[in-house]
């Protein structure tokens, strides 16, 4: 088994993808309309409209609403990526500023335009670097 993406339900998926092509730097492809991908080397953040629910069964998933998920992305330097986000136009929610975790990882969370969290991270230590080899 593999695991290949995330996707996430949205009122406005124009306006998700582009606050994901500014976050991350990837493009966003668009299979259809209501459906955009932005493909990185590890995994797909896939993004579709509430529209699409219908195909798999109406309401199973409904946008704003997550209070569980954190969608994770590696970083080079949190705090770099923190003062590029915090300078966007448009610049997110800052939920917790660049703090060093106990278990090795520096992480920036923040919240995307739909309230999902996004945790920006860089692992600092051995351990925390070993844990992300594959």
């Amino acid at each position: 088994m593999q695991f290949v993406s995330v996707r996430v339900i949205s009122n406005d998926v124009a306006r998700l993808a582009g606050f994901y092509e500014q976050a991350t730097g990837l493009a966003a492809r668009w299979p259809a309309e209501q459906f955009a991908e932005l493909v990185g080397p590890s995994c797909t953040l896939a993004i579709g409209s509430a529209q699409t629910m219908a195909l798999f069964s109406a309401g199973a998933a409904v946008p704003e609403s997550n209070r569980t998920a954190i969608l994770e992305f590696l970083v080079e330097d949190v705090d770099r990526e923190y003062e590029r986000l915090t300078s966007l136009a448009a610049a997110p929610e800052i939920v917790q500023k660049p703090t060093t975790m106990p278990w090795g990882n520096r992480s920036l969370l923040f919240r995307d335009p739909d309230g999902n969290l996004v945790n920006f991270f860089t692992p600092l230590t051995e351990d925390a670097r070993a844990r992300l080899a594959r």
